[in-house]
């Protein structure tokens, strides 16, 4: 169609003395611009959502590792100091949470992310997390990410909007990546 041309829609045959009209300008989304990362496409809400439960079970795991060793250890000093250690073992289950849930996510939602581009459960369903430019997050990029998501655990109903977000957005991006800007995009390949 480069000399305007018009083809025959069924046998590709060129139409004598017709002219096809100019092709209208295509808009460029972010992902033309670096294909060797977006040409997978965005990741679907659905392996998103998948990766988010695998992680969050990782963040009971860690809890429950920390709940048992501090049992373990408060039950052993209630029977050496008395009843008085018992009291101090509830305030103790009350900061184990925030607890796990740091320590999994600076593991598993920063340096996993800044070293290989995803988390233990985006690696299950092969996503990744770049920047706009397809590279991978920095560790700091990666950190005010997690903030974000976890700050948006204070207002209600918000991590449920932050997790909806990709439904209707047209790079499937959650708020808190249009936080540092970056893209969760397929990753068939693992790496």
């Amino acid at each position: 169609m480069s000399d305007g041309t018009a083809y025959c829609p069924t046998c590709g045959a060129a139409q004598p003395g017709s002219v096809a009209p100019p092709a209208m300008p295509q808009p460029v989304a972010a992902a033309a611009s670096y294909p060797g990362v977006f040409a997978n496409g965005y990741a679907t809400w659905g392996n998103r959502v998948v990766g988010f439960l695998i992680d969050s079970i990782l963040v009971g795991i860690g809890m429950a590792i920390l709940y048992f060793l501090a049992a373990t250890v408060l039950a052993s000093m209630a029977g050496l100091l008395g009843h008085g250690a018992g009291s101090s073992m509830c305030c103790m289950f009350l900061l184990l949470f925030p607890l796990a849930t740091l320590l999994v996510g600076l593991y598993n939602g920063v340096y996993l992310i800044a070293q290989r581009g995803y988390s233990i459960g985006q690696g299950v369903v092969h996503v990744k997390v770049v920047d706009a430019s397809g590279n991978l997050l920095t560790q700091g990029s990666a950190l005010i990410r997690l903030i974000v998501r976890a700050a948006m655990g204070f207002v209600p109903l918000l991590p449920a909007l932050d997790l909806l977000w990709p439904l209707w957005d047209e790079r499937g991006q959650t708020l808190h990546d249009k936080a540092v800007n970056c893209y969760v995009v397929n990753n068939p390949q693992g790496i």
